[in-house]
């Protein structure tokens, strides 16, 4: 995996009023799997990119890497990384995790949203 550029980031421990915030279940949701992984070093990396019906999808992923202009937020010990590109589109988003009987996963209250598709899978 080639790091395109990388800069030293001060990590915030609380997020701004208009930042991305990540629930306490989330958050013990991921270390759960970053222990399954038997890493340490990763950070969940939200980004926005162009796809689906509506125009704009989510992608959450493990990533190594920083990015030159990358926001780091830090939650119960959890480092969450944004592009600069993708803060924009989810200044205020809520990421939470859902382990119910009809859905289970992480889920995003983005009040960035103008609306979505039927499916639920991308925004606007």
């Amino acid at each position: 995996m080639s790091v395109e550029s990388t800069t030293d980031v001060e990590i915030q421990s609380s997020p701004p009023a208009d930042g991305i915030t990540l629930s306490d279940f989330a958050a013990a949701k991921v270390k759960s799997l970053l222990e399954q992984e038997g890493r340490d070093d990763l950070a969940l990396r939200i980004a926005v990119q162009p796809g689906g019906c509506s125009g704009l999808r989510y992608q959450l992923f493990f990533d190594e890497r920083t990015l030159d202009g990358d926001e780091i937020r830090e939650f119960n010990g959890v480092n969450v990384v944004v592009d600069r590109m993708s803060l924009p589109y989810l200044h205020g988003a809520s990421i939470d995790f859902v382990d119910t009987i009809e859905k289970q996963g992480f889920t995003i209250d983005n009040p960035m949203a103008t609306g979505s598709c039927a499916c639920g899978d991308s925004f606007h």
